[in-house]
């Protein structure tokens, strides 16, 4: 019995220092759906939905970290426009950049530092955009996801401050990734 009480505590005590090794925790997240508006997504455990008033669509955020954040926003755009047309993903990255430093009203400075075009097994193409934003309150790390659907430009996007960004990297890039418009 106590043979076995020993091999038991070695195999739990090698694979919680097997997870500490690898620096990311599991990650837990749950779905959001808005069937109106045509759109999904996975955002963390623990961050919850808030209302915001003549802003995005939706917002989610942690419950303790109230600046760690999800959002989506719908905007228009002319009728049969594709993202492509709107032009690259290094290209409209610049543009959303440009148009949140606006929407902030501060001295905020955001900096493209990637962007991607991805194209689903459906067909579908989105940007995967990531900035470094740099406010009063310090540096925050950015993803965001784009794609035009149905006349609108709809962006997903997730915000950390960038001290954080480490430890939710992983949660944050899985949550982008889900981001699905149909």
């Amino acid at each position: 019995m106590l043979k076995r009480l020993a091999a038991l505590m070695i195999v739990f005590a090698t694979m919680f220092g097997l997870q500490a090794c690898s620096g990311s925790a599991p990650v837990s997240l749950l779905n959001y759906v808005n069937s109106y508006q045509g759109y999904q997504f996975s955002y963390p455990t623990g961050w919850v939905e808030v209302k915001v008033s003549g802003g995005p669509d939706v917002v989610f955020h942690d419950i303790i970290n109230v600046t760690e954040n999800v959002s989506v926003v719908v905007s228009p755009v002319a009728e049969g426009k594709t993202l492509e047309e709107l032009g690259g993903p290094t290209e409209v990255g610049y543009k959303l950049s440009k148009s949140i430093t606006e929407m902030a009203g501060d001295s905020r400075n955001v900096e493209l530092i990637n962007a991607q075009n991805i194209e689903t097994d459906e067909g579908k193409i989105y940007y995967i955009l990531e900035y470094l934003a740099t406010t009063s309150e310090g540096q925050r790390h950015n993803l965001a996801s784009a794609i035009v659907r149905r006349g609108q430009l709809f962006t997903f996007n997730a915000s950390v401050p960038e001290a954080r960004w480490k430890r939710l990297k992983n949660s944050i890039t899985q949550s982008v990734a889900s981001f699905s418009v149909y």
